[in-house]
């Protein structure tokens, strides 16, 4: 199953994160703490939003995103900053799901596009995306600014 994410949902959230983390090599890397997230989702005015993936009644994955918006189209678009499925559920669908979920929110609300990032090294998850028809931006460089 896949719903919207709740208040009751962040200490999960949050320790999904730290296994993404993990998973991406760079452990030391989440500054974050829970009541970051409560807030940046359940604040008075949130701008970040999240999905969750539900298996036998526990949260096992979750794809946090934020809109974007496109100047050439002209309308917004969903920016997933983080999708993880728990390794010990994968294969089950539920990274499929919360991307159609993501997916039929777009194109409900009128979006443009669904878009995210994919380390390089990534190759399981870039077959997963491609296995979807997601095509790569290769032309494209990712370029950031930090304090």
């Amino acid at each position: 199953m896949i719903r919207p994410a709740t208040p009751d949902d962040v200490p999960t959230i949050y320790r999904l994160v730290h296994e993404l983390a993990d998973y991406e090599r760079a452990p030391d890397e989440v500054k974050a703490t829970e009541d970051d997230f409560r807030n940046a989702l359940f604040g008075p005015e949130p701008k970040t939003f999240a999905h969750v993936a539900v298996h036998e009644g526990e949260v096992v994955g979750f794809a946090l995103w934020f809109l974007s918006f496109s100047t050439w189209l002209g309308r917004h678009g969903i920016y997933l900053e983080d999708l993880f499925v728990s390794p010990d559920v994968r294969g089950n669908g539920y990274g499929k799901q919360l991307l159609a979920e993501l997916a039929r929110i777009a194109k409900e609300r009128g979006y443009g596009r669904v878009e995210w990032s994919v380390l390089n090294w990534n190759t399981p998850a870039i077959g997963f995306y491609k296995s979807l028809g997601a095509r790569p931006q290769d032309e494209w460089t990712v370029y950031r600014l930090t304090p």
